[in-house]
């Protein structure tokens, strides 16, 4: 699919404010509403947007400690990879799983609501995923730049 400026403007706006109304974001994309709503369907078919969604301030509900957690995995089992992040899947405090190619196989971000919650977590649920071989534990101290923004 071609992008064109139009569809540029759009996405900016959408990306910007993603909770706007819909005749406020076409009107500042510079369109008409049933253009925008033209343009948006196109782009959710051609599979350039997925999803518009909230974002959850995991803090804000009262977890305060945010945890990366990155694994080797013992790879003489040819299953490893998928049951381990079958059973990671199980861990509701674990909210992202990303799988890699080098030193480092998977990485888990595990939030908390404070240490000894992690503390409990980390001993209950994480040591006991299978087919660990080695695990590095990163604490998240500030979030710099969390962005879902493209250079549009």
């Amino acid at each position: 699919m071609q992008v064109d400026d139009t569809d540029r403007r759009i996405l900016r706006q959408v990306l910007a404010e993603p909770s706007a109304a819909r005749a406020d974001l076409a009107d500042r994309a510079g369109v008409t509403a049933a253009t925008f709503g033209r343009r948006m369907e196109r782009l959710r078919e051609a599979g350039v947007v997925r999803a518009v969604q909230a974002v959850v301030d995991w803090r804000a509900l009262g977890f305060a400690v945010e945890v990366s957690l990155r694994f080797t995995l013992d790879k003489t089992n040819p299953r490893a990879f998928d049951e381990f992040i079958a059973a990671a899947r199980e861990v509701p405090e674990v909210v992202a799983i990303e799988t890699f190619l080098g030193r480092v196989d998977v990485r888990l971000n595990v939030i908390a609501r404070d240490m000894a919650h992690y503390q409990e977590v980390y001993r209950a649920r994480i040591l006991s995923l299978p087919h660990i071989a080695e695990v590095d534990a990163l604490m998240l101290i500030a979030t710099i730049k969390d962005s879902e923004g493209l250079p549009l």
